[in-house]
């Protein structure tokens, strides 16, 4: 069972809101500036709150990324309500944890609460980048695009088709919320790495970074936007990939935690210029360049299944050239647009970038 409402959370009748035991899955994203509120306090007020599931530190500490939850906490709940802000990326960790979520739901079969996603407008916009998984990937990851131009709510309906859920799923439409009328989704940051407005337009590509021996920049004021190590030297004579979008300028950092903490790197801040940027297809250039150009690059056996794209790897292990890369991503791009319009919620469709 599927429905799309059109009309705010706190004015659905379901029974399983007004009388059964609620469960709240939710982020600093779902504070109702008009309300002056967050989610659970609808329920909270009613008296049927069972359960907050939230990110265990503060919103902006450092390396926190994750919602923990168990099948035990979920059984016996009525619903459960779901309000994160994706950011347009299928390797957000917030997002994939409402996925593990929803496996989770599948598997209590008939005893399984209803699943309400109260849906954000996505902060990347509707531009796609990149392919669907081939092969081997993350766990909690569906078939989608890198940077896939769809909102939680559209994802989440193409995951409960994906899994074959007997759950009931409903989606709270991004537009019922006069909250989500005022702010623009970026306002309060989606996670501690995830601080601004540029971010999510960078994260598609950097994402892949946490996987290699160069940092984004986590513990500094602008992960994402850096790059660098200690073992990277920049100079006035540097041949770095800077394509259409972006400049790239030389820059160092000192990272507070997480890799390289208190260690001076050196890199580039990504500075975009406005006009389209393909952040996958950059960072992959990057990778390259910085693989050829610097030993101590590596890349785990995570940062693959992240990829999940053997075409992309061959051209990062100088196998295609680039333009070979670019066609291909092309036609998977294509291949994802068509697969999407069947989930799409909302009038304007995902769009390449030309």
């Amino acid at each position: 069972m599927f429905s799309f409402r059109t009309t705010p959370l706190e004015d659905q009748l379901d029974k399983s809101l007004t009388e059964g035991r609620v469960g709240c899955f939710a982020t600093q994203n779902s504070y109702d500036t008009a309300k002056g509120r967050y989610v659970w306090d609808i329920f909270r007020e009613r008296g049927n709150l069972a359960k907050v599931f939230s990110p265990r530190d503060t919103e902006l500490t450092p390396l926190t990324n994750h919602i923990e939850f168990g099948l035990d906490e979920i059984s016996g709940l009525s619903a459960v309500v779901v309000e994160i802000q994706d950011v347009g990326s299928r390797y957000f960790n917030y997002t994939r944890d409402v996925f593990r979520l929803m496996e989770m739901l599948h598997l209590l079969g008939d005893d399984a609460p209803s699943l309400y996603i109260v849906d954000h407008a996505n902060p990347a916009g509707r531009a796609v980048e990149g392919s669907m998984p081939f092969g081997k990937s993350e766990m909690f990851v569906p078939k989608v695009a890198h940077r896939h131009g769809l909102t939680l709510g559209e994802l989440c309906y193409l995951y409960h088709n994906e899994i074959s859920a007997g759950f009931p799923l409903h989606v709270i439409s991004a537009a019922a919320s006069e909250a989500n009328r005022q702010l623009m989704p970026w306002t309060i940051a989606p996670a501690s790495d995830i601080p601004g407005l540029f971010t999510c337009l960078v994260y598609s590509g950097g994402g892949l970074w946490n996987n290699t021996t160069i940092s984004p920049a986590i513990g500094t004021a602008r992960p994402y936007e850096y790059i660098g190590a200690p073992f990277v030297k920049t100079g006035p004579y540097d041949n770095v990939p800077s394509p259409k979008g972006v400049i790239m300028r030389p820059c160092s950092f000192t990272p507070s935690c997480g890799q390289y903490a208190g260690e001076r790197c050196q890199g580039y801040q990504l500075i975009l210029t406005g006009e389209p940027y393909h952040s996958l297809l950059h960072t992959v250039r990057l990778i390259r360049y910085f693989k050829d150009r610097y030993s101590q690059f590596e890349m785990s056996e995570e940062f693959r299944l992240k990829l999940a794209d053997p075409a992309l790897e061959a051209y990062i292990d100088d196998e295609i050239s680039f333009q070979d890369a670019l066609e291909h991503v092309k036609t998977e791009e294509q291949k994802w647009i068509r697969k999407a319009k069947r989930f799409l919620l909302y009038d304007d469709p995902p769009y390449r970038m030309k």
